[in-house]
């Protein structure tokens, strides 16, 4: 309603201006008939997703899936979250596309084509999970700042590409050399160039690990536009935000990288754990690494309803960032006692795993089903929500569906 209020004020002239080009048969549009230029885009056509798929912003996309849809082993396009800081690039050249690698540790500056990335080095697949440090902030209270993620905003993809090590390697790593920084061709929202939406990194430690790369292939085939196409940074275990779209240059750091999000209180949060609502200074925060342990039921639905004296099977996928899930359970009497799951290793490392189960019920009635993963380090699920954080991070609390037996 506002942009049509605004529509029906505007002239023509702001109109044209707006779209960028004269409308020729201005004088003949309909009263209150808004340009199709100036209509709100379909995401859901725009970059292929599942109906199902949740719209938390559009300016910049933020979608993000239902637990349901993140059924599948290897999550497939139609149902893989968007977190987009900036605006997504356009007109890309893939042909005309370079990486630069610099910064103060490189030995030689460097800048490859994409086809010299795909010839010159060995390529490689791995399944890696991405997740947003912010999923799960709409259970925050106090309310935390940010897109109000529920659980949707994970996922699980095949990425092949070049080992980023071997990469920088090529180019020479200085001995002083601590962190990484990345930088790409997204837009700020406020169309001023000189700015970079996100521009972050991760410690060389992270950079150099196999699993790290610089991908140009999703599920075999180019990534989609919405996910970094033509060249993408993929870290997984760590927050997504490190797993920068659209790179076109890194920076190899001789200090912590300082780009945009990587300072203050973005993907950061307290070095000691605070009240709820507590305030904290920017010097007692700490940057977020590998991600939590966490699971997922993805079948059935919550809400589920079944018949007296049938089992229940469940099924869903669980993660640990740089670890490894050794044991799942389930609960069915709110934590009171838990159940074991069968849980299968990973497919490679930072890949998630998969769990099922087939739970019985006593009697008619609600019940709610609890999931809870244990990583390698013997570190489990919170049944309810951690401790609490100015930016809503981390929450990695079990995840519930509830049931009705009848």
């Amino acid at each position: 309603m506002k942009r049509r209020e605004f529509i029906s004020r505007a002239g023509l002239g702001t109109i044209s201006t707006i779209i960028g080009a004269e409308i020729v048969y201005g004088l003949n549009l309909p009263e209150d008939y808004i340009p199709l230029a100036l209509q709100d885009p379909d995401p859901f056509k725009m970059f292929n997703k599942h109906k199902d798929m949740v719209v938390l912003n559009d300016k910049p996309w933020n979608i993000e899936a239902q637990a349901h849809l993140l059924d599948d082993a290897v999550t497939p396009n139609a149902c893989m979250f968007i977190r987009n800081n900036g605006l997504i690039p356009k007109d890309i050249d893939a042909k005309a596309w370079t990486l630069t690698i610099d910064g103060e540790s490189v030995t030689n500056k460097k800048t490859y084509s994409l086809a010299d990335l795909k010839t010159k080095f060995k390529q490689y697949t791995y399944q890696l999970t991405l997740e947003c440090g912010g999923n799960g902030r709409n259970e925050f209270n106090p309310p935390a700042k940010g897109n109000q993620w529920s659980v949707g905003a994970v996922h699980c993809a095949n990425w092949t590409g070049v080992r980023l090590k071997d990469v920088l390697e090529d180019a020479g790593i200085e001995s002083d050399a601590v962190y990484i920084g990345y930088h790409a061709a997204d837009i700020h929202l406020s169309m001023d160039p000189t700015k970079e939406p996100i521009s972050r990194g991760c410690p060389m430690s992270k950079a150099l690990q196999d699993e790290t790369l610089l991908a140009f292939k999703m599920n075999g085939k180019d990534i989609p536009i919405a996910h970094g196409y033509p060249l993408r940074l993929v870290a997984g275990g760590w927050p997504a935000s490190v797993s920068g779209k659209w790179i076109n240059r890194i920076s190899i750091r001789n200090k912590v990288h300082d780009g945009t999000k990587m300072t203050g209180t973005a993907y950061r949060v307290p070095c000691e754990p605070v009240a709820p609502g507590e305030k904290v200074k920017d010097e007692n925060m700490c940057i977020i690494e590998s991600m939590p342990v966490k699971s997922l039921i993805t079948d059935p639905k919550t809400g589920a309803i079944i018949n007296e004296g049938n089992a229940l099977k469940i099924r869903g996928h669980a993660w640990a960032g740089e670890l490894e899930v050794t044991k799942m359970e389930y609960s069915i009497d709110f934590g009171a006692t838990w159940q074991i799951c069968k849980i299968e290793k990973p497919v490679n490392r930072l890949a998630w795993q998969h769990f099922k189960a087939e739970v019985t019920f006593p009697k008619k009635g609600y019940y709610e089903v609890w999931a809870k993963a244990t990583d390698s380090n013997g570190v489990s699920q919170p049944m309810l929500l951690p401790g609490w954080n100015p930016k809503g991070y981390l929450n990695n609390a079990c995840h519930r569906i509830a049931v009705k037996v009848k």
